[in-house]
């Protein structure tokens, strides 16, 4: 037999399959109804397994195979009959009551950052906020915090680097306090290697910045023979250096906080990718949605069981969703559970989107809606 003709009879079984596929999914829509009518909830974890297990007996050595087919099938049944019982009601009542805005603004308040002046978070608040009054902060909690208390009406932190990756202690703070997201900006990092005027760089053995300055440097650092040494941020080392009497020490920063506390830049752009750009995003107690939003972010478990991580992540593909940043952070419970940070395209008043993350709601042991908000890239 050659290959068109297996073709062939492949394409003939389809033709098969597919009446079946749609009368299971009419079928689904009467179960929808008899649930709507009889308060039943979507999900019967008992009844799935009964059928799944059913399957793995039935298949031979296609056993597994056929299951996540019949998997795939009742996940889009599932999907299906959420979209028609309309559940998710409280992350509905949410999104209704968002304030909408064509742009963010800080109304003449505070913007807390983590840091002091001349830091690369005061640089994204300014893009973001052009008129605002920072409030500055020693750590990324004291930010959150801020606004928590009131003090602030938003926060600017940052959680990822195209060199670095992630901030996980970003995450594990945005975990934490279940802050909205209203917004992010893409600013593009340029660090120098600055120190005191009498200073040349012969002389520098350490370097003091962030980790993840010093990470997005490591080429230069290791290059060079140099010591790094962490600082709480690069604006903070600047400081730093420029009041210390040692005669050793640089800090890697921006070139406007190396001219804030009078240091002599000694090289520019030595980060090791020339695109070097962190991403920061705004915090809010308050739910706001820009008018143009396309990026959703999320926060869910997902249960210790074999595929079940990937089911969820299916029911994005299933509804044509396409996830950009998936990040897992441990919960401090001593029994090696997670909970997972997801960022995806889409917007939330999108029918079909809305009915996707009310169903997740309804099903996940853990589910939070944290925004969904406009991306600025430099």
């Amino acid at each position: 037999m050659d290959l068109l003709s297996l073709r062939n009879e492949i394409d003939g079984i389809d033709e098969e399959l597919l009446p079946l596929l749609l009368k299971r999914l009419e079928v689904s829509k009467q179960v929808a109804q008899y649930k709507i009518e009889n308060s039943v909830p979507v999900l019967n974890q008992e009844r799935e397994n009964e059928i799944l297990d059913w399957v793995v007996k039935n298949s031979g050595e296609y056993a597994q195979t056929v299951k996540t087919v019949f998997i795939s099938a009742m996940d889009a049944s599932r999907a299906l009959q959420h979209r028609l019982i309309g559940g998710g009601s409280e992350l509905r009542e949410s999104v209704e009551n968002a304030l909408r805005c064509k742009k963010l603004s800080s109304d003449g308040k505070l913007i807390a950052c983590q840091g002091v002046d001349g830091a690369y978070s005061a640089q994204a608040a300014r893009k973001l906020f052009p008129d605002c009054e920072i409030d500055f902060h020693r750590h990324f909690e004291d930010v959150f915090e801020a606004v928590n208390t009131g003090r602030a009406l938003y926060g600017i932190i940052p959680v990822e680097n195209s060199t670095a990756g992630s901030v996980h202690e970003s995450y594990d703070l945005i975990m934490k306090y279940r802050f909205y997201i209203v917004g992010a900006y893409d600013l593009r990092i340029s660090h120098c290697i600055a120190a005191k005027e009498n200073v040349s760089f012969d002389e520098v053995e350490e370097v003091y910045s962030h980790p993840q300055a010093l990470r997005q440097c490591g080429n230069f650092i290791t290059n060079f023979g140099l010591t790094g040494v962490n600082s709480n941020n690069t604006a903070i080392a600047a400081k730093y250096v420029s009041e210390s009497e040692k005669n050793n020490i640089a800090c890697i920063c921006s070139e406007s906080a190396a001219k804030k506390y009078n240091l002599k830049i000694l090289k520019k752009d030595i980060q090791n990718v020339t695109k070097n750009t962190t991403r920061f995003i705004v915090i809010s107690k308050k739910l706001v949605i820009d008018n143009s939003a396309d990026k959703i972010s999320l926060i869910f478990s997902a249960p210790h069981k074999t595929g079940s991580l990937y089911r969820v992540l299916g029911r994005f593909s299933m509804s044509g969703l396409n996830l950009t940043k998936l990040e897992s952070r441990p919960v401090a419970n001593g029994k090696f559970d997670y909970l997972f940070y997801a960022d995806v395209e889409g917007n939330v008043y999108d029918e079909e989107t809305l009915d996707l993350l009310c169903a997740l709601h309804d099903e996940l042991e853990e589910f939070k809606f944290l925004g969904n908000y406009k991306e600025i890239k430099q």
